[in-house]
């Protein structure tokens, strides 16, 4: 099978060379990203397919095609080390990190080493952390549910249906029309971990993988086979009694396609795992944020406000509603509206701008007026060419108002220390605004 890799905002180009892709790889590969909703209405939007290259836009993680593989990476600055020359290794946990946050899951520095990041691709990582953490879950035990059943038996067990005994069974005196309630392990928990297992069989190359999962599936030879769409994700109660499954549910709902991903499975089609990165960046932001924030008196509202700009005067009809990425307040005061943007901003000197869309600036004015809130800041990660360290970058004030428009970095680095960056950011201007 034919891999490669590529970063965010680079291009493949095409040949037989080392760093090339073939025609015919990187046209599976499109046709393969093209039915993911992630695409647009158009069918555009993940790989732009030029003449000559192959490149990705704005979004991470692996397309599988028949004979060929794609792994898209995020674009993060790091030192290259003797064990890691290319960055990729990094740029995995990088990436397993971002998603950990996003989705509340617990992964340490030593699962993370386990998992072999720096030799698999993103797809294996996350297999390999969702079979390993599945199998150590069912040495627990699987869990079982008392479920509805009915049956026919020569002897009373449960309750008589008396509609069922003297409709269909009044010829069948002999057989009683019962209903009891069963414990079995076919619930809709254990239909979804199966499910998940089988597809991820069917998509693994590497080989302790493999054989992980085939081992998980002996496991679950007994449990129903439940095709993705007829999944019962609803009927899945999660309490003390099987806390320890929520990260599995969450890991299943991330590799069978939800929020930031598609998945696009079939036997010659396909499989897809994409993630949107600014959409990622959003939310693994926001999270860390409320962490930050927690115990200062401040709060932190995600995708919060949904004020709308205009009010029609005839009918008071209300239109164009935002949607702010990140609403700090201290009690129903907005003190501080922070969006976030997954883009290089620039440092040169002959941009006054520094890469910062006009777009971006008029959404933040508006956000301004309609909050009444005065601390609007842009956030972008941080990289090697800006000449500042990570922080607040620049300052403009919005015309002869007393509101401001801060840009920001954040450098993608341990846990701790961006929620400490983003604390730093966050009080040094909120509190400000308060004061």
């Amino acid at each position: 099978m034919i891999r490669r890799s590529l970063l965010e905002w680079q291009s493949l180009a095409y040949g037989e060379g080392e760093e090339c892709i073939p025609a015919w790889a990187a046209d599976r590969l499109v046709a393969v990203a093209r039915r993911s909703p992630l695409a647009g209405k158009n069918g555009k939007g993940i790989l732009e397919h030029g003449r000559h290259a192959l490149g990705a836009r704005q979004v991470v993680g692996v397309i599988v095609a028949d004979g060929c593989a794609l792994e898209i990476l995020p674009k993060i600055d790091a030192k290259p080390s003797e064990s890691d020359p290319d960055n990729r290794g990094y740029l995995r946990d990088r990436l397993v990190h971002m998603l950990a946050v996003a989705l509340d899951l617990e992964i340490d520095s030593g699962t993370l080493t386990a998992l072999g990041s720096q030799r698999d691709t993103l797809l294996e990582v996350l297999i390999g952390l969702f079979s390993r953490k599945l199998a150590d879950a069912l040495r627990q035990g699987m869990p079982r549910r008392y479920m509805a059943c009915e049956d026919e038996l020569p002897a009373l067990r449960g309750r008589l249906d008396v509609v069922r005994q003297f409709t269909r069974l009044a010829a069948s005196p002999q057989r009683l029309a019962c209903r009891f309630d069963e414990l079995s392990p076919d619930t809709p928990l254990n239909q979804i971990m199966k499910a998940a297992v089988s597809r991820l069989l069917r998509v693994s190359n590497d080989a302790d993988n493999q054989r992980r999962l085939a081992e998980l599936g002996f496991a679950y030879a007994d449990i129903a086979d439940v095709p993705v769409s007829g999944l019962r994700w609803d009927d899945v109660h999660l309490d003390r009694t099987n806390a320890r499954w929520k990260e599995l549910i969450t890991l299943a709902r991330l590799l069978l396609g939800d929020r930031f991903q598609t998945s696009s499975m079939g036997r010659q089609d396909g499989f897809s795992l994409l993630f949107e990165m600014n959409t990622l960046f959003e939310e693994y932001v926001g999270r860390l944020l409320k962490r930050a924030l927690s115990g200062t008196g401040f709060s932190v509202s995600l995708q919060g406000g949904r004020l709308f700009c205009l009010e029609n005067e005839t009918d008071g009809r209300q239109v164009f509603q935002t949607r702010p990425d990140i609403l700090v307040k201290r009690g129903n005061e907005v003190v501080q509206i922070i969006d976030t943007k997954w883009k290089r901003i620039s440092s040169r000197i002959d941009d006054p701008k520094q890469g910062v869309s006009q777009a971006d600036v008029y959404q933040m004015m508006a956000y301004g007026q309609i909050y009444h809130c005065n601390c609007l800041s842009l956030l972008y990660p941080h990289h090697f060419a800006l000449a500042d360290n990570p922080g607040a970058l620049a300052s403009h004030r919005i015309g002869a108002d007393q509101a401001r428009l801060h840009t920001m970095s954040v450098e993608l680095g341990s846990r701790q220390a961006v929620i400490q960056q983003l604390r730093q950011l966050t009080l040094e201007f909120a509190e400000a605004e308060v004061g």
